[in-house]
């Protein structure tokens, strides 16, 4: 008598991340009462993957000699990794990046600036968030001046360290320029961004967001799918809201 076999039917599980970039203003908060919990209520209610800091101080008098990558990650169940831009204050001033993976490895990308200008950074991670499947997450800060050569060479710099890269990667950060600008315009020649152009979710100021500055952009488009991405605009936790991208890896 024949035996039926019943089928089994395997259902591979998406590869999801949701990637957080917020810009900490140094924990001061704008209420400038250096309130560390304001911050990381903003990522635990957010629940990222991936969160890309700005303006992170680490062991600085003006943040009370805190490692504030560190700080964030314990209250936030988070591993770390912390990007020296210049040294600051009795410490230290650069970028941050927090995973709930464990990172597999780390770089600080110094970025190119002019001699007076102040220094910028990438933090650069690797991770796997499935077996199999590493990816790199690269958190940044681009100049703040009006005049864009400091951020021109930066995007520039940013494009020819990072691109091709041997993994599908991810690009976070406040770019401190809008859409359609000459340093954005030569980033997404090279990466895809999140946001649409009929949607371009402006993130500063926080209090009353006008323009777009933050932003989260990928690589390569045929790797990834965008399938959320939000605003969050607290206004005590920073003058910057924070942006949300929820991003599938495919297969």
């Amino acid at each position: 008598m024949p035996v039926q076999l019943k089928a089994q039917h395997a259902t591979k599980e998406r590869k999801i991340v949701r990637v957080l970039t917020l810009n900490i203003l140094h924990g001061a908060t704008t209420k400038g009462d250096f309130d560390l919990d304001v911050i990381s209520d903003v990522i635990n209610n957010t629940k990222p993957d991936l969160v890309a800091l700005q303006e992170v101080d680490y062991k600085t008098k003006r943040a009370k000699n805190f490692d504030l990558t560190t700080e964030l990650a314990q209250r936030t169940g988070m591993t770390s990794y912390f990007a020296k831009a210049m040294d600051y204050d009795g410490g230290a001033y650069g970028e941050g990046v927090l995973s709930k993976w464990p990172i597999l490895s780390a770089k600080n990308i110094p970025l190119p600036h002019q001699p007076t200008s102040e220094p910028r950074a990438a933090a650069e991670i690797t991770i796997a968030i499935s077996p199999g499947d590493t990816i790199r997450f690269i958190g940044t800060h681009l100049d703040h001046l009006k005049d864009n050569r400091d951020r021109m060479m930066q995007v520039q710099a940013i494009n020819q360290k990072l691109i091709p890269g041997d993994y599908p990667s991810i690009l976070a950060g406040d770019l401190n320029d809008t859409p359609g600008s000459e340093p954005i315009e030569i980033l997404e020649s090279k990466w895809s961004a999140a946001y649409q152009e009929t949607t371009l979710e402006p993130t500063f100021p926080s209090d009353d967001p006008k323009g777009k500055i933050d932003y989260i952009m990928y690589t390569p488009k045929k790797a990834w799918k965008v399938l959320e991405s939000k605003t969050i605009c607290d206004e005590i936790a920073s003058d910057h809201c924070g942006y949300l991208v929820v991003l599938e890896l495919l297969p």
